[in-house]
């Protein structure tokens, strides 16, 4: 079985892409998802609870990254196994993003494979609930961007001024919505590059014959 689809997102591609590679927000856009839980960078497990045809499921999930290649293609294997039923479910996922102006187009395609009593319930409604689930995780996604107007590059980037880069937080919590922090970094200076007063006037007032000047060069 095999569920293709697109949204656009109001953002662009190097934002877009770093939101979809962030697990924990991902999974907060698809319905069903919970506990999460990270095994490595590129492998996680989390539990689906989801209504197929008025039958109830829990599938035990895991999720490997197989590709990144930034900005523009991620790649993903899913397995699942679902709880107090025999069956069992395996997919490859491709996820293409391509520059649409200010805007990103995202393409995915889902193929896979189902077995014991998910199978036996046929392609047709199966794949309706794919396209349910979907639609659902489309809407979320959407709504996610519309609420961040600083889903942009920071005006900074590219200026030698630091300043964000306009990109999110490597991790983001499940079930929050991602935002980004806009104001400028303060500047740094490494070890010995910090502005120094100069010598001079650092200098403490010095002494002529035994006697002190003042600031005006008159002997006190």
């Amino acid at each position: 079985m095999i569920v293709t689809g697109e949204i656009t997102l109001p953002a662009p591609r190097d934002i877009v892409f770093s939101v979809l590679r962030d697990a924990p927000f991902f999974a907060s856009c698809v319905e069903g998802v919970r506990d999460l839980k990270e095994i490595d960078a590129t492998h996680y497990d989390a539990v689906l609870q989801t209504k197929v045809a008025y039958v109830n499921f829990t599938f035990k999930v895991s999720v490997e990254v197989t590709r990144l290649s930034p900005p523009d293609r991620i790649e993903a294997k899913i397995e699942g196994t679902p709880l107090g039923i025999v069956g069992r479910f395996t997919a490859v996922s491709t996820t293409d993003l391509i520059e649409a102006g200010s805007e990103t187009l995202v393409k995915y395609a889902i193929d896979a494979n189902l077995t014991g009593k998910l199978g036996s319930m046929g392609q047709p409604v199966v794949k309706a609930k794919a396209k349910e689930m979907e639609r659902k995780f489309a809407e979320k996604m959407r709504a996610a961007f519309a609420e961040q107007p600083l889903f942009a590059p920071s005006p900074l980037v590219g200026e030698g001024r630091g300043g964000g880069s306009g990109v999110l937080p490597p991790r983001v919590a499940a079930g929050t919505t991602p935002t980004l922090d806009p104001s400028p970094a303060e500047p740094r200076y490494s070890e010995g590059s910090a502005p120094q007063q100069s010598d001079r006037s650092r200098q403490q007032p010095t002494s002529t014959g035994g006697r002190e000047k003042n600031g005006s060069g008159a002997a006190s």
